[in-house]
């Protein structure tokens, strides 16, 4: 009588589902895929420059999760909600159409945000239905163990600009291979191929990455040399071949730029000016930079002036922003602003008619002068604006200038929308005479890039007979002018110039208007 209950109860199942819900154990995820949203500016389209997460990475809300470089700017992308990255679509170098995936991400249908609908779709192509997801007990522990173990690399530091004062040129031997651009699929044939990524310190392909053809041209160029007699005084052959370099977005955003600016009629108009009274107060000024621009002069004083009450603070300044020498150029953009400040011709923009051509073409005001630098950088030519310059002083432009040349130096370059607004500036400068050592230019005008642009030289000291016949030794320097004929006229720009000069040759009057 009891062998058949007992038997019955050792054939039962040794785990109970009666309090099992595996559902319960772990919450649904589902895969989203994550699309390049519209940043505005009129850009349809922006190259992956660097990912900064990896495959099966985790990733946090509002974390970085790439960077994109559009023909003005490179812009950061964060992610909108948490989750694991399972694949990324578009790979670094690659370019990206506004509203295509750049990635895979697995997150929890719980956190799922509706408002983020035009970014993000449901990957039905790589996840199952949510009714199919059904997690079983050695599916959760091996999630659970790669998450765990999954540790995403840290991003590789910027590299200085050549022209960086605290870049260093790095020797071959102690050059990282794996800081050189490559692909994997290049870093693999190198290690094939058995050449060091370090010999070679600049590829053919964009910002220096090496390709196939560079090892194969390295490879070629070691058998030649091998085969030339080690006594022999000839130098080693070089390959003399044609290199086909593509354009990289920056350089042709500027190439259609410049062809565009056929289509404005330019005026030029070139002078000098006198910049020796300039140069007798520059020690003076360079003896008194403010010391939140320039920590390395702070010095506590004897009397503490917050004694009786705290005394007004100024904003905190980034070290990029720093500097320890005033020049020229940041005194010629003030006294530039207070010269537009008296011609609101050289603070309008245009506008242009409609696309039918019934509509006239109209000039905007603005309040303030909005002044654009142009800054040459390895990936290209960028125009950052100094927006409100005449409510700044010159330490402050100064301050400006630093930062904005550091964005610029940066590999990628570091400037943004931020820095280069659609809106753009009325006047740019471009500082032709800290490279060369010429005097005089033709700068162009590109359309959005405002109505004037002026390019400033090397400045010289001369004999000026000028206004007596004996003469005098003065400091000059040549500014050479190019305008839109459409807005400005000839008399108009000669006279806008010269209401320049009064200021820069006489700078007392900034004193006397306050600055």
């Amino acid at each position: 009588m009891l062998i058949r209950p007992l038997r019955r109860l050792l054939t039962r199942p040794a785990v109970s589902h009666f309090h099992t819900f595996l559902p319960c154990l772990s919450s649904r995820r589902i895969l989203q895929k994550f699309k390049l949203a519209d940043i505005g500016e009129g850009i349809t389209e922006c190259e992956v420059i660097k990912w900064n997460v990896k495959e099966l990475g985790t990733v946090q809300s509002f974390g970085p999760l790439c960077e994109v470089q559009s023909d003005k700017a490179s812009v950061e992308i964060t992610s909108p909600f948490d989750g694991v990255v399972k694949e990324i679509l578009v790979k670094e170098g690659e370019v990206a159409k506004v509203g295509q995936g750049l990635c895979v991400i697995e997150v929890d249908e719980e956190l799922l945000d509706s408002g983020s609908a035009e970014q993000i779709e449901p990957a039905s192509s790589a996840a199952p239905a949510p009714s199919q997801i059904i997690p079983d007990s050695k599916f959760v522990e091996d999630a659970a163990f790669r998450a765990e173990h999954i540790r995403e690399e840290p991003s590789a530091p910027r590299r200085l600009h050549p022209m960086d004062p605290n870049y260093l040129p790095p020797s071959v031997p102690n050059v990282n291979p794996e800081n050189v651009l490559a692909k994997p699929s290049v870093r693999h044939y190198a290690r094939q191929s058995k050449v060091d990524l370090a010999l070679l310190l600049s590829g053919s392909g964009p910002d220096g990455r090496i390709e196939k053809k560079d090892i194969d041209a390295f490879l070629s160029q070691r058998v030649s040399s091998v085969s030339v007699d080690s006594g022999s005084a000839v130098p080693r052959a070089q390959a003399e071949q044609d290199v086909i370099v593509e354009l990289g977005r920056t350089r042709y955003g500027m190439w259609k730029a410049m062809t565009q600016s056929l289509e404005i009629p330019h005026f030029g108009y070139s002078t000098s000016l006198d910049l020796t009274s300039l140069h007798s107060i520059l020690p003076t000024l360079n003896a008194h930079i403010p010391e939140h621009f320039n920590t390395s002069k702070s010095s506590p004083l004897p009397i503490n002036p917050s004694a009786l009450h705290p005394a007004p603070s100024h904003p905190p300044v980034p070290e990029s922003a720093q500097f320890t020498r005033l020049t020229y150029l940041p005194i010629l953009l003030k006294t530039l602003a207070k010269a537009m400040m008296a011609w609101p011709v050289l603070r309008s923009s245009i506008t242009p008619g409609s696309a039918n051509g019934g509509g006239k073409p109209t000039l905007t005001i603005r309040p303030h002068a909005d002044i654009a630098i142009a800054l040459s950088t390895t990936t290209g030519l960028y125009t950052p604006v100094i927006p409100h310059a005449d409510t700044h002083n010159i330490y402050s432009l100064s301050s400006q200038l630093k930062h904005l040349s550091f964005l610029g130096r940066q590999v990628p370059c570091a400037l943004t929308t931020n820095e280069m607004p659609k809106r753009g500036a009325t006047v740019t400068i471009s500082n032709v005479g800290a490279i060369g050592d010429g005097e005089y230019a033709h700068p162009v005008l590109v359309p959005g890039g405002g109505v004037a642009i002026v390019a400033i030289g090397r400045a010289r000291w001369v004999w000026d007979v000028s206004k007596s016949e004996r003469g005098e030794r003065r400091l000059k320097v040549g500014v050479s002018w190019s305008a839109d004929h459409r807005v400005l006229e000839g008399a108009e720009l000669a006279a806008f110039v010269e209401s320049w000069r009064a200021y820069v040759e006489e700078p007392e009057r900034l004193i006397g208007e306050g600055i």
